[in-house]
């Protein structure tokens, strides 16, 4: 199974506020022997964010999605994801208890009413409003929960709120899975060789080694240090340490210095 991101927000667009989400859901899904496929980050657009979502739901990944589902004028994540379904907007009894519940809870705290016919908790409750079908996803911070729809999970832009949440989606719904996709990697770092000279011999390895990928991070030298290249392999847990040695020697029959040796 596929796992994807999406981040959504202007102010991550614009630098206001820097994206947190993607190095924490690559930390969770990791630890789970999981990995993420890809990601998007995308302002409050809503016709944007549909188009987006249309092709994640076709494609059958399992997508967390952060951001824009509260009720204000630039939250667009929930109207986007009925849209992109082609269902109405429903209001969830669950969500509406839970939102009910955290309403009066502020007001006995001395913020604001627990009258839900009030203007401003009828607003409040339109963060339950979830396409049809969805389901509620908890959240322990504050009740006010997310929404699961066709392997699409759609969670609050708040880390706070968003991790919990997506830690509890992973381990309630994914636990047979945790283990799949755990990969091995090793590499070295070289010098005095051109990404353009090795190319050769990383090709060669994939193409004798199936399921096994060669990949080349180089140093362009800056504030004047010496050039390298960081070469490696990486793959399922058994099936490197012949392809490692392979680039090592094919690496050293180049004429390439090998400085540092990674550890499996």
């Amino acid at each position: 199974m596929n796992f994807g991101l999406i981040v959504v927000g202007d102010e991550i667009l614009s630098g206001k506020r820097q994206d947190r989400h993607f190095a924490r859901c690559v930390e969770l899904l990791g630890a789970r022997g999981l990995r993420l496929s890809w990601a998007h980050v995308v302002g409050d657009d809503r016709e944007r964010l549909t188009a987006l979502l249309v092709r994640t739901f076709a494609s059958g990944d399992t997508v967390f999605c952060c951001g824009g589902i509260g009720a204000t004028p630039d939250d667009h994540t929930r109207q986007a994801a009925s849209a992109a379904l082609g269902v109405e907007l429903v209001l969830h009894p669950e969500a509406a208890r839970l939102i009910a519940e955290r309403t009066a809870e502020m007001a006995r705290a001395g913020s604001g009413s627990a009258d839900m016919s009030l203007p401003e908790n009828r607003q409040r409750l339109k963060m339950g409003e979830f396409p049809a079908g969805a389901e509620i996803v908890p959240n322990p911070f504050n009740r006010i929960p997310g929404f699961g729809i066709r392997n699409h999970f759609f969670l609050p832009g708040f880390p706070v709120m968003a991790w919990p949440m997506m830690e509890g989606v992973l381990d309630a719904r994914f636990a047979h899975l945790f283990g799949s996709d755990r990969l091995e990697e090793r590499s070295f770092l070289v010098r005095g060789l051109a990404e353009s000279a090795v190319t050769p011999v990383m090709e060669q390895i994939e193409a004798s080694f199936p399921g096994v990928r060669a990949f080349s991070l180089p140093s362009v030298g800056e504030g004047g240090a010496r050039r390298y290249i960081e070469l490696g392999v990486k793959g399922q847990p058994g099936s490197i340490d012949a392809p490692f040695e392979r680039l090592e020697a094919g690496v050293r029959a180049l004429g390439g210095e090998i400085e540092s040796r990674g550890q499996p």
